[in-house]
């Protein structure tokens, strides 16, 4: 389709339009939160709801309302049990490091620190009387991990959960209108935009629902066979079931971060792995066992899962995906790559109903 001037002016028209609607959605970001918050819970419960409401007994049915009731129980209650689960696992290993001889924890990895510490000395030509890493590392990390700042992190954390009880509040009540009626997100979302646009936003608010819902259940089904895999080879291993437990809890979290989660979570793994080692081995023989083990099965998942989540299951190159998430964590750090492809799926579909008329929009949403 041939570039004319009136294609130009409503490409600067829509453009217009798009940045309007995405201040507005960062101005009021939280209360959009709640909303997408609860859309996602909706179309997690719907399968539910509609099961229940299909439930009767002689001439009586199940209620429409009632049966969205019971779905968001459920949904909390879930919540709930996981809470109950691996919340006390954290605290506890929190509490744990912060009880931990660091002086002796070096000592156990002495050799490796001096090795580490002649190649610095090396590296930046220091005397070995101006810089010592084993007792750098020994001073700093009890001022990390010391017990005033861990119960100042934790009052912090308490006042964050009492702020969030509105949080909770809304969502809820959010989901269960949702939930109760079933096409009242495309309802808010279509009286936004013109009549005329409503056939466009009702596909591209499908094509968005069916994209992200295989997303999200993608990465969610990966981050949990990853947690159980990394638990069960750290026990298989010889490694208490609350300290393997807790590795694969921080990996399984961590992925849900493209590229630059298992990272962080490798070294937290390995971190755990040096202060609380194997009982039996050495703390680099427990070290040694975390990094390959982690090698090993996030190298599977690479090759074999993760593929199909961040490109064929939003339709994308994987060099296009992994561009937006390093542009996208450049811009917003952490939060910028945890929302970089469900954002980018997005866009694209609606730039796809809107903007079809540019060669770069259909190359780029030719597999949607």
């Amino acid at each position: 389709m041939t570039t004319t001037p009136q294609t130009v002016l409503r490409f600067l028209a829509g453009a217009a339009v798009a940045a309007g609607v995405l201040f507005i959605v960062w101005y009021f970001s939280a209360i959009v939160g709640y909303i997408l918050v609860s859309a996602v819970l909706a179309v997690i419960g719907r399968p539910l709801v509609g099961r229940l409401a299909a439930l009767h007994a002689g001439k009586w049915r199940v209620p429409r309302p009632l049966a969205a009731l019971v779905t968001l129980i459920v949904i909390w209650t879930v919540a709930a049990v996981l809470c109950s689960l691996f919340v006390p696992l954290v605290f506890n290993k929190i509490n744990q490091l912060a009880e931990v001889d660091f002086g002796a924890v070096f000592n156990s990895i002495g050799e490796p620190i001096a090795r580490a510490q002649h190649r610095v000395q090396e590296l930046f030509a220091l005397s070995e009387s101006s810089f010592s890493l084993s007792e750098e590392l020994s001073s700093a990390l009890p001022r990390l991990l010391d017990l005033d700042s861990l119960n100042t992190l934790f009052s912090s954390i308490i006042g964050m959960l009492f702020s969030s009880v509105i949080a909770i509040f809304s969502i809820s009540f959010i989901t269960f209108f949702f939930l109760k009626e079933d096409d009242l997100f495309y309802t808010m979302v279509t009286a936004v935009f013109p009549e005329r646009y409503r056939d466009n936003i009702t596909r591209a608010l499908d094509s968005v629902t069916l994209l992200l819902g295989r997303y999200f259940t993608g990465i969610l089904a990966e981050s949990l066979l990853l947690m159980i895999a990394v638990s069960l080879a750290m026990m298989a291993f010889g490694m208490p079931g609350a300290d393997a437990c807790f590795i694969g809890l921080v990996m399984g979290v961590m992925n849900v971060v493209p590229y630059a989660g298992p990272l962080i979570g490798g070294v937290i793994s390995v971190f755990v792995g040096i202060v609380t080692p194997i009982e039996g081995t050495t703390v680099g023989h427990t070290a040694s066992i975390i990094v390959f083990t982690l090698l090993a099965i996030k190298g599977m998942d690479d090759f074999v899962l993760q593929p199909s989540l961040y490109s064929e299951r939003v339709k994308a190159h994987p060099l296009e995906i992994f561009l937006v998430i390093l542009v996208a964590g450049s811009l917003a750090g952490i939060w910028g790559m945890l929302l970089a492809i469900p954002s980018y799926t997005v866009l694209r579909v609606f730039a796809k109903e809107f903007f079809s008329q540019f060669a770069l929009v259909r190359r780029l949403t030719e597999k949607i």
